[in-house]
């Protein structure tokens, strides 16, 4: 019988075995070069101002706040639905950190100038109800940002490119509630009447297998997806086998593609 995918472990963090291993996730990919930049220019496109009011959604360790605070000189408050990320984001010396769900934010109307949520869309139940408590709670005239990797633009380089395909689908359709989300950003930006809609594309390329498994987790997704039936056991002990082999004759390559995108929440008409 196949079983019904587990949550991903950010979706749940608070009941995973060891929670301070994706704390521990995310301070590594906080210093990785692409991550730097890409948070970096989401940052930018919010247009924040000294004095302006933020709010960072699924803040974790509340480095992407603090970083707002210092380089915009802006109040950045900020939520998690995770205690243990909370925690964290408090004891780093963030001030304003609640844990909260995203899906039924605990603040007033149009209460923020601004309000991100980077890599959060795909682990969410219902990104559409999200975006509409986003859009509440800022002003108009305020900045929504968001990012998302997207698992449709994944590649990855080993000898059965048939069986790469078929993890990788895993990874995008299975294994993450909204994998595949992030190149209709837009789109959805859209359909909620914000304005001046942007999108920015970054590519992750990944040639270290120390990152892409102690991190991305990408050598153990076969096994996973056996366990879930989507795989036989033969096929995924193969892709452990080839993603070996990738890395000793050092073909190992992996790439994904994420995406950025901003709006303006529509002035109303007294604005």
């Amino acid at each position: 019988m196949m079983r019904p995918p587990a949550a991903h472990g950010f979706t749940a963090v608070d009941q995973q075995p060891r929670p301070a291993q994706f704390v521990q996730v995310l301070d590594t990919l906080d210093d990785h070069p692409l991550y730097v930049a890409y948070k970096a220019r989401l940052r930018e496109l919010l247009h924040a101002r000294p004095g302006d009011r933020f709010l960072d959604i699924g803040a974790g360790t509340g480095a992407g706040a603090q970083a707002m605070a210092l380089e915009c000189g802006s109040a950045v408050a900020a939520i998690d639905r995770s205690t243990t990320m909370a925690d964290q984001a408090r004891a780093r010396g963030l001030a304003h950190v609640a844990v909260a769900d995203a899906h039924h934010l605990p603040f007033r109307d149009a209460s923020f100038d601004g309000a991100w949520a980077d890599r959060v869309l795909q682990h969410v139940a219902d990104p559409e109800q999200v975006l509409t408590e986003m859009r509440r709670v800022i002003r108009p005239g305020g900045r929504i940002g968001l990012a998302d990797p997207d698992y449709d633009t994944q590649v990855l380089d080993i000898a059965d490119q048939d069986l790469a395909r078929r993890v990788l689908r895993f990874r995008a359709d299975v294994q993450l509630r909204h994998g595949t989300l992030a190149h209709r950003h837009a789109g959805l930006l859209s359909r909620h009447g914000l304005l001046d809609v942007v999108t920015e594309a970054r590519t992750l390329v990944v040639r270290d297998p120390r990152e892409a498994d102690n991190c991305l987790g990408l050598r153990t997704w076969a096994r996973t997806a056996a366990d879930h039936g989507r795989l036989t056991r033969t096929e995924a002990e193969r892709f452990t086998g080839q993603f070996d082999e990738a890395v000793r004759s050092g073909r190992f390559t992996y790439a994904v593609t994420f995406f950025l995108t901003a709006a303006t929440v529509a002035p109303t008409s007294s604005s």
